[in-house]
């Protein structure tokens, strides 16, 4: 029997084999996820990502997260409170909003693993190529909806699968630790289901609102 899935708990079937890896697509939400039992264990999870090359100076790294940093200085100002969530060893996100003055924290369970911060309401929360990580996503999309205010945006970057791409051969499911993948129905369901006002995507970049 497959495993349901791990956001909307509905049933799965199996998408791909790959490599002994077992992917499964979720019936209801369109959430293609690996098989829970093939998941990294927390201390495997945090030696892959201190592999990660996070010099927040890069040029080329403020660049990729531009669409998260372009769209909070547009739509915020520097009296409004921000969170990146999953800010990883080094976030280009945080220096860029800071050195323009903005007020941001940071938080990540494994290097930035301070829950204090998880108990304040926030205008913004960026959360840069980090729900494609998530085990439980469930649990984080909900907690991700409690923590905005009133008029809140969470930037999310991520790459979304589509009919057109063979997932066979697709660069974004080869991270061992991108086990939850998502397709513009599975957005549209967490808009749905956690009380968004509305999602827009635009290419890599899904902005949920309050």
């Amino acid at each position: 029997m497959n495993p349901s899935c791990p956001l909307c708990h509905n049933t799965s079937a199996l998408f791909c084999d790959y490599k002994s890896r077992i992917y499964l697509e979720c019936g209801t939400c369109k959430g293609i996820f690996l098989h829970p039992d093939q998941y990294m264990d927390f201390e495997n999870e945090e030696k892959h990502y201190r592999f990660h090359n996070n010099d927040v100076e890069d040029q080329g790294y403020q660049n990729f997260v531009s669409p998260i940093t372009n769209g909070i200085l547009t739509d915020f100002s520097k009296e409004d409170f921000g969170l990146d969530f999953g800010a990883g060893t080094g976030s280009a996100i945080t220096k860029v909003l800071r050195d323009n003055s903005y007020q941001i924290v940071e938080y990540d369970p494994y290097f930035h693993p301070f829950p204090d911060v998880l108990e304040k309401q926030y205008h913004y929360i960026a959360c840069c190529e980090v729900i494609e990580h998530f085990h439980h996503p469930d649990k984080e999309f909900g907690l991700l909806q409690k923590l905005l205010q009133p008029n809140g945006k969470l930037y999310c970057m991520t790459h979304l699968n589509s009919p057109e791409i063979d997932f066979s051969t697709w660069y974004y499911k080869n991270d061992h630790t991108h086990v939850f993948m998502y397709q513009k129905e599975t957005m549209a369901w967490i808009a749905k289901t956690f009380g968004f006002a509305e999602v827009k995507i635009e290419n890599r970049l899904i902005v949920f609102s309050i």
